[in-house]
């Protein structure tokens, strides 16, 4: 069984618009993916579509085994946490600890169980010592932390981010980052939508391309330096994987993708140069 799986989808805007288009994908449990597309693909549709803000016009979603439907949709929501690309349109209450304690409540935990999640939801994102703030008077990257806080409060089983590197400055990304890896080794399906073929090639083992609503590949990080599927989804190749197609005798199929690909291709290089065998 996979986390989730999407079996034809349609979904359709009022004015008949399909935002997607027959979408089929299959998710594995502890998956990183990363949803790459120009704007207007479909990648926050898609991502509504799994924790049930929005219902499909056609097809299926199901997730952890159970289909999605308007009657399942709340029970979904327990099971996948979404964190908006602004943290505004999550984050509304007058201090840090009652916005991250809001889901829990809303799940009828106790008090005594509410407490403890919510000190590891905000110590997990570093923001424990702000929890008696006022969440409008924190910076954009600080309420970004607590939007997530209030999802990691829920427990969820998979965790879904829409934008999470937008308008943060580079240590704000880092901290994500550390985030993102940390859920990973706890066993947690992550799905983020992301313009940053960089940080995706570096981050993710599944990558998605969308555009106008379709998937126009999907499979591992190497996707990304497939020229081909990169133009039409209006990206670039990842900034490592275009200073490696300057050098003559490399081939597109043996681009390095990310920083640890080319460390290894470099010293084999070197090695090889200096007739030193490499186990």
């Amino acid at each position: 069984m996979n986390a989730i799986e999407i079996t034809n989808v349609t979904y359709r805007y009022e004015n008949d618009t399909d935002a997607l288009k027959n979408l089929t994908l299959q998710i594995p449990h502890g998956a990183k993916v990363a949803l790459l597309g120009p704007n207007g693909a479909g990648k926050s549709t898609l991502l509504h579509h799994l924790n049930g803000l929005k219902i499909p016009d056609e097809g299926s979603v199901t997730i952890m085994g159970n289909p999605l439907t308007k009657k399942t949709a709340p029970s979904i929501r327990q099971q996948v946490g979404l964190v908006f690309q602004d943290p505004d349109d999550q984050v509304f209450s007058g201090t840090v600890w009652e916005d991250v304690a809001f889901g829990p409540r809303n799940l009828n935990m106790v008090e005594n169980d509410i407490k403890e999640v919510c000190r590891a939801a905000l110590g997990n994102v570093g923001m424990l010592e702000h929890k008696d703030r006022t969440p409008y008077h924190l910076s954009y990257g600080q309420k970004k932390r607590v939007a997530i806080a209030g999802i990691l409060a829920m427990r969820p089983d998979i965790v879904i981010l829409d934008e999470p590197m937008a308008f943060l400055d580079p240590a704000g990304q880092d901290d994500i980052a550390g985030l993102l890896q940390g859920w990973h080794y706890m066993g947690k399906t992550i799905l983020l939508s992301t313009h940053d073929v960089n940080f995706a090639a570096s981050w993710a083992d599944m990558v998605v391309l969308l555009k106008d609503g379709e998937i126009l590949a999907a499979g591992d990080i190497h996707l990304l330096v497939n020229e081909k599927w990169i133009r039409e989804a209006d990206l670039h190749l990842p900034i490592i994987a275009r200073l490696f197609k300057m050098l003559p005798e490399l081939t597109p199929d043996s681009l390095p993708i990310n920083e640890h690909e080319a460390s290894r291709m470099l010293f084999k290089q070197f090695n090889a140069r200096n007739n030193k065998y490499i186990y």
